[in-house]
């Protein structure tokens, strides 16, 4: 059981912090106005979106998707590649493998209605128990006791919780239900992530203006801004690749589809070697190469962090000859250099062809 403070002069009132959440609450896409629910379909969206990425980043892509697919049948039956494509950039893209998977069975299950119970809901492709618990509170009005990050640090600074995440996470969670109170569940979870985004933030916390400082054991004891306390992050390892930039006489570079299945499925790469612990040589590179053909290694190399690795990739160029770009056969896609940009990268291939545009042209 996490260390948690016993001696509470007064414990937070769920009303404090809606008054706070009614006149400072984040004016959001996927929003509605105090006191009503939002759609269930624009919630479901920008919480898969909002998973381990921010709101700035969010913001841009809800809005193209909402735009290209205003409902889930839209989404359904949108083409799976225009999806991932769509999704290039965001990041952790078995999100939008599971997105898709989700559209389809809420309308071929569902009548194209999202379930209101947590319950159902986590039966869903892609829908965890905090997913879940966002929908059924801000789309539907369940109680249900949403826990994010910012919660975690809310509740650990309120009650000054001194075990280490992810040890204090059940803790952490007791103690925000019993603070979520049975009306404006969906409102109160929203206050509650607003202020740690925006006030109860991970350093300099703006204590002055928090609607809880009065009884936050965080702040009584000196100790808001060292909580929550993590456990010693453990060193990420390092993988290698080698990338193979490939470019025909007409000018259409080589880029082809992921499986759909694993680590980037289903998005457009730049073809490359598998990622090993090992450094690749120049003569291991060769013969990973697609095709025989005059590699040249390009200055520079691409450097990305995955969540639980780091990848560094050297990049290959070569010009291919008609009789070597037939080689590679039907799978390619051939792609016009100044359509590279639209081919819907993910951001270590971006990273690639960035390197490659800067070598090549």
């Amino acid at each position: 059981m996490a260390k948690k403070s016993a001696s509470l002069s007064k414990l937070p009132n769920a009303r404090d912090l809606l008054a706070w959440y009614d006149r400072h609450r984040r004016r959001l896409p996927w929003r509605a106005l105090p006191g009503r629910y939002s759609d269930p379909y624009a919630v479901w969206l920008s919480e898969i979106m909002l998973q381990q990425t921010t709101v700035t980043a969010v913001k841009p892509y809800y809005e193209t998707f909402l735009k290209r697919w205003p409902t889930v049948e839209d989404l359904a039956r949108a083409p799976i590649a225009e999806v991932m494509t769509a999704w290039a950039g965001l990041g952790y893209y078995a999100r939008a493998r599971n997105l898709y998977k989700c559209a389809g069975v809420v309308v071929a299950d569902h009548g194209g209605q999202f379930p209101d119970t947590e319950e159902a809901l986590r039966a869903l492709p892609g829908i965890g128990p905090y997913t879940a618990a966002a929908i059924a509170a801000i789309a539907f009005g369940r109680h249900a006791v949403v826990v994010d990050g910012n919660v975690e640090r809310v509740m650990a600074r309120l009650f000054a919780v001194t075990d280490p995440l992810p040890h204090s996470k059940t803790t952490l969670r007791e103690l925000a239900a019993k603070l979520t109170p049975l009306e404006r569940a969906g409102d109160y979870a929203q206050g509650v992530m607003d202020l740690g985004a925006t006030v109860c933030t991970p350093k300099s916390p703006a204590c002055v203006i928090c609607p809880w400082s009065a009884v936050c054991e965080g702040r009584k004891q000196g100790i808001a801004e060292t909580l929550p306390r993590k456990a010693k992050k453990v060193k990420t390892p390092l993988r290698y690749g080698v990338a193979f930039w490939m470019m025909r006489a007409d000018g259409c570079v080589a880029l082809q589809r992921r499986p759909p299945k694993g680590l980037l499925g289903g998005m457009t790469e730049v073809p490359g070697s598998a990622w090993r612990a090992k450094a690749w040589s120049a003569a291991e590179a060769a013969l990973a190469a697609p095709v025989k053909a005059k590699w040249r290694e390009l200055p520079g190399l691409v450097m990305h962090t995955f969540t639980h690795f780091r990848l560094e990739v050297t990049v290959y160029a070569a010009d291919l000859t008609a009789a070597q770009a037939k080689k590679l056969g039907p799978d390619i896609i051939w792609t016009p250099l100044k359509h590279v940009g639209q081919a819907g990268l993910p951001s270590v291939m971006a990273k690639m062809a960035a390197l490659a545009l800067k070598n090549v042209i």
